[in-house]
């Protein structure tokens, strides 16, 4: 290079301002999340159904579309007719039918209070002769059933006869929504939170629902697709509690990441062995061990 010749001046890129950043960052993260509920929607035909709670956002984020909500109830008797190949159904379902796989590693589950599976009552617990249940529980009014038997109780279940919180009976069985909703317009009932109780009585978590899979519709693709939803809905948890328009943010906080949470480990299969052995125990029903896939 002689002499004459100039180096090229270097120009520096503008500074990126903070708001900028953020603006990008989230733009970004918005690609990403879309990019991944396209892969996840793309060229799949299972025929998934799941709970129309918030409770179970994080396990069908990106699948929604290809997903059918019912009411806990309902949606176990189309699995139970092979109208479905997998659901996300109360644990007694596939502790009362031996027709399923159960995926490793996802539930929805508690270690204590839950918030969204509760008692509600006005007379002390053991002057209630009879508990109106929802009727789209399955799981649990078993898991009431134990918890009174454990106490020496035993009093008549009925089904409830509607949602309208002004009729709701002495004492009454609620669960997800509904128990929410009932929860914050802050009744005059006493409220036996169900997961808590179970902690207190045995120290460990409680399963609430599972990935059930019907054995012949059982395929490593469909197990991966579950986890791959399940994964990005706990990757982008922070989104959902902002994005969802239930209740208000404080709750979605405190609800999807402190009450409740999605994995199904040691301590979790042990409590529903636990759950297993008082079903039997008072005769409320014979169960099946379960095989769980991955």
């Amino acid at each position: 290079m002689s002499d004459n010749d100039e180096m090229p001046k270097l120009r520096m890129a503008p500074r990126e301002t903070v708001d900028a950043a953020i603006r990008r960052v989230e733009k970004e993260q918005r690609a990403i999340r879309e990019q991944r509920a396209r892969d996840l929607e793309r060229g799949t035909d299972f025929r998934i159904g799941s709970v129309p709670y918030l409770n179970s956002v994080p396990l069908t984020r990106g699948i929604e579309n290809e997903t059918v909500f019912l009411p806990p109830s309902q949606l176990a008797e189309k699995l139970r007719q092979g109208e479905l190949d997998a659901a996300l159904v109360s644990i007694t379902e596939v502790l009362f039918n031996d027709l399923y796989d159960v995926l490793d590693g996802v539930a929805i589950a508690s270690l204590g209070e839950v918030m969204s599976v509760y008692l509600a009552h006005t007379v002390p617990l053991e002057e209630i002769t009879e508990i109106h249940c929802d009727p789209a529980s399955l799981t649990s009014v078993n898991l009431l059933k134990v918890i009174l038997a454990e106490h020496g109780l035993a009093p008549e279940f009925k089904t409830l006869d509607g949602y309208r919180m002004e009729d709701y009976p002495e004492a009454v069985l609620l669960i997800g929504n509904p128990a929410i909703d009932f929860r914050r317009s802050e009744p005059s009932h006493q409220i036996l939170d169900l997961g808590a109780a179970w902690y207190e009585m045995t120290g460990l978590p409680f399963v609430y629902a599972v990935w059930a899979i019907r054995r012949e519709a059982n395929t490593p693709a469909l197990c991966s697709h579950l986890k791959e939803a399940r994964d990005f809905g706990l990757d982008t948890l922070d989104f959902i509690i902002s994005d969802r328009t239930e209740y208000d943010r404080d709750f979605r906080q405190d609800y999807l990441g402190w009450h409740i949470h999605f994995h199904l480990g040691s301590d979790e299969k042990r409590g529903i062995e636990r759950f297993m052995e008082l079903l039997e125990k008072h005769q409320v029903q014979k169960t099946h061990p379960l095989n769980f896939v991955t």
